[in-house]
């Protein structure tokens, strides 16, 4: 329960830290002049697409399932039948592969903000290429482990583990169909520049959020994790 508490927390500390950039809680009913949001420094900017705000609430959601799953990890390893299991070495190959392609997309929101197309193409060729990698990379250690005889029924461990890397991998596989998409778009000659630019900031929020849950899990699995709940239950004493 406290695994999850305090994962919501910080979920929604992040939501709210966002919103309160993009001026969400100012009162338009009492404002005049024009329907744009003022930004801090006196310039005018566009409202927050409405796109933008369902993702950050889809987010919240799988934030949510996550921590419910983690919380589960939890309690289910204080079991008697828990035998833990190796973390594969190519787990750490896949990591540095999602931080790649979460930095790439980083790369490709900065250059779409300026306009510049001819960096941006190669920016989220690469940050897609990298994020295939590392799909690709956690099937081969799937791969690994069962040959090595740590198969899904074996032990409750093995089972958390597949469930929970198939299902950041799943939603891996849905960033993927967007991003695919939007870099389709960046090589075509009648895209509008304003929807690819909110398409790749999209694409980058998501995978920041995804690579952010991956370390987490990768965490657990390696048992970095287990000790800093202990470590924060001393304090807590």
């Amino acid at each position: 329960m406290n695994v999850i508490l305090v994962f919501l927390a910080a979920v929604a500390a992040i939501i709210i830290w966002w919103l309160s950039g993009q001026r969400l809680t100012s009162k338009p009913w009492l404002e005049t002049g024009s329907v744009q949001l003022p930004a801090h420094d006196g310039a005018d900017r566009p409202a927050v697409p409405a796109v933008k705000i369902g993702l950050f609430v889809f987010l919240g959601v799988v934030g949510a399932l996550f921590s419910l799953a983690v919380s589960a990890y939890f309690m289910r390893m204080a079991s008697a039948d828990w035998w833990g299991m190796p973390v594969p070495r190519l787990l750490w190959v896949n990591t540095a592969a999602l931080v790649l392609s979460s930095a790439a997309l980083q790369w490709a929101k900065r250059e779409a903000q300026h306009g510049r197309m001819e960096a941006l193409r190669p920016a989220l060729v690469t940050g897609l290429a990298l994020a295939i990698f590392f799909l690709v990379g956690q099937i081969q250690a799937w791969r690994e482990l069962t040959a090595a005889g740590y198969v899904l029924a074996d032990n409750p461990a093995n089972s958390f583990f597949y469930m929970l890397t198939g299902l950041h991998g799943l939603h891996i596989l849905g960033g993927l169909a967007v991003l695919t998409h939007t870099t389709v778009k960046a090589f075509s000659t009648d895209v509008a520049p304003e929807r690819l630019r909110l398409s790749v900031d999209l694409s980058t929020i998501y995978s920041h959020f995804m690579l952010a849950v991956w370390l987490l899990l990768f965490a657990l699995f390696a048992g970095w994790a287990n000790d800093f709940v202990d470590l924060c239950r001393t304090l807590l004493k």
